[in-house]
């Protein structure tokens, strides 16, 4: 039976600066996918103070982008997004032993002259936080073994990257070296999805970055906090069998992606869908606070 679920995200980014920023320029992904599985009711942003320009576009991956500019002096930065989407549980009927071999799947995104161009090519190759290395792919084989289904292969992967690897907030940064992060065996849900990502990468498979929210449940007994839950991140595996050819992992929980995850953006690696990010002139030392709060709407 497929699950729908109705959900409502709140996602605040406070900056508090020492001195005044002069002039400030943004880029925010935070407003979620639209897709046959993902149906986005309604989405707002609100920024203070308000921005000079402000402008809404589509990037070259499909994902909602927003750009916007402040010229007017400020010491705080405040930008809200509230959406509310409902979620199909897209794998519902998936069977992964009915999927191709992962080697004939790596044959198909190979370059070849005259082979009709396959979208899916275009995550093959390495990427700013991805290089591809020797180490992930020894580590890779050991579940892609030969003749094995992809879909298949890919979960017994992110199986072992949830039992091998510690999550661990003050193991990494967010800009710690994907290889470091490897060795130490332990980071947040960035880090795992970037390992994952370069092991399928490492043996010719497609594998995007996806950026999104994680719908968590209060202990039996306790009340929901609000701003409690965070950002999240996992991975999405060319995969032609599954359903939009796309087989969503989250190696951070060991799962299928289901109603519980809401998708906002997609990309190479982190640095393609950061929620927000920009360059300011001034400012001087600042602090970031950032609260997520995730809920079923009834």
């Amino acid at each position: 039976m497929t699950r729908i679920a109705k959900i409502e995200i709140e996602h605040e980014t406070r900056y508090q600066y020492q001195t005044d920023v002069e002039l400030a320029h943004h880029l925010a992904y935070l407003r979620p996918l639209d897709s046959d599985d993902q149906k986005v009711l309604s989405s707002g942003l609100m920024i203070t103070p308000q921005p000079d320009q402000q402008t809404e576009g589509i990037d070259i991956f499909g994902n909602r982008r927003t750009f916007f500019t402040l010229s007017t002096p400020h010491r705080a930065l405040v930008v809200k997004a509230v959406s509310t989407v409902q979620v199909k549980n897209r794998y519902s009927h998936f069977n992964p032993k009915e999927t191709p071999p992962w080697e004939l799947v790596a044959e198909s995104l190979a370059y070849a002259l005259e082979r009709p161009y396959l979208a899916a090519s275009e995550f093959i190759f390495p990427s700013p936080y991805v290089p591809r290395l020797r180490e992930l792919q020894d580590y890779a084989l050991e579940s892609f073994r030969s003749d094995r289904p992809i879909a298949e292969a890919s979960i017994e992967l992110s199986a072992r990257i949830h039992r091998d690897f510690e999550y661990s907030p003050v193991a990494t940064e967010v800009h710690t070296p994907m290889l470091e992060a490897f060795e130490k065996r332990a980071g947040v849900c960035q880090d795992f999805s970037h390992i994952y990502i370069g092991c399928l990468r490492a043996i010719g498979l497609a594998a995007r970055y996806v950026s999104g929210y994680l719908l968590t449940q209060p202990a039996p007994g306790q009340k929901k906090l609000r701003g409690a839950d965070a950002s999240h991140a996992w991975v999405s595996v060319y995969c032609p069998s599954a359903p939009g050819h796309w087989l969503e992992l989250d190696p951070t929980n060991d799962k299928i992606i289901g109603v519980d995850h809401i998708s906002v953006a997609v990309g190479r690696d982190f640095g393609d869908v950061s929620p927000l990010r920009g360059v300011i002139r001034g400012g001087g030392e600042h602090t970031l606070d950032i609260a997520v709060t995730s809920e079923h709407v009834i």
